[in-house]
């Protein structure tokens, strides 16, 4: 007989309805002709990290997140991708002993030139801490890792 190994208790179905809409929410920031990077990074701490597998050190600090999501975007229109849309999926959502969530999911990446077909940019696993403050959740750390990029 072959037994399972012990799973952490699921979080009960109000607060992952919070942390489905707030993803959702923080990633609409980022997508199509309205993308408000701005408003996107102030959905993170003041003194977040913001780290990948694809990047040399990670970004410390909302200006500094706020400045690479300004390069990433500005590298994405300057390529002409058209409609450019994110899909987060997989969420599971760890409590933490000090209030702190944990959470595990993967985000696809889509771009749909004018006239043309969705393409793929990327996937990505990402690992978050958030914390809640004044009454909202908030991104401390994030850890994103790319398929397909070298170790």
């Amino acid at each position: 007989m072959t037994v399972s190994p012990p799973q952490a208790p699921y979080v009960c179905a109000e607060l992952y309805a919070q942390i489905q809409q707030f993803y959702s929410r923080q990633m609409n920031l980022l997508d199509g002709s309205a993308a408000d990077p701005v408003a996107w990074s102030q959905t993170f701490t003041e003194d977040a990290v913001l780290g990948s597998n694809f990047q040399e050190t990670p970004d410390t600090g909302r200006a500094a997140i706020l400045k690479s999501m300004r390069d990433a975007l500005a590298h994405i229109s300057a390529q002409g991708t058209g409609d450019f849309r994110h899909w987060l999926a997989m969420i599971d959502v760890q409590p933490q002993p000090d209030g702190t969530l944990r959470t595990r999911y993967y985000g696809l990446a889509m771009a749909t030139p004018e006239g043309g077909s969705l393409k793929i940019r990327g996937h990505v696993l990402c690992r978050d801490e958030l914390v809640r403050r004044a009454g909202r959740w908030l991104v401390r750390r994030r850890h994103l890792e790319a398929d397909g990029v070298p170790a």
